[in-house]
């Protein structure tokens, strides 16, 4: 899976997820503006969403003359995805799990920990 490449990518995916539909560059671009330090250019906003099109991360659907932009999946779908490929590449998954464990802040350990219960009551269904 294709992985966010730089803060530019970030930032459109975060937009775009928090968006309650697809958005068109400008839409996007204004967005991204909104809070920025230094104003984006429409062609950076519209090469980079085009990029990640591509990459298979935005589908863009057209309207009129122009296209609209929306996440293929969801963040959580995102980031699960990211820590699926992290794992299937490593050679140890029981010591990047128990790092990632002790690592999380308590009350996701709790959650993770009644998620990992219920699993492992259902398996033995």
């Amino acid at each position: 899976m294709a992985g966010l490449a730089g803060s530019l990518e970030r930032s459109i995916m975060d937009v775009l997820w928090a968006a309650p539909g697809p958005l068109r560059v400008r839409e996007l671009l204004a967005r991204l503006n909104e809070n920025a330090d230094k104003a984006l250019a429409y062609n950076t906003v519209q090469t980079v969403a085009e990029r990640l099109a591509q990459k298979g991360m935005l589908q863009r659907t057209q309207d009129g003359l122009a296209f609209r932009y929306s996440p293929t999946r969801a963040r959580e779908e995102y980031a699960v995805e990211l820590m699926l490929d992290v794992l299937t590449d490593a050679p140890d998954h029981g010591a990047i799990l128990a790092r990632f464990a002790e690592s999380v802040p308590p009350e996701d350990a709790r959650r993770l920990l009644e998620v990992l219960r219920r699993r492992a009551s259902d398996d033995r269904d």
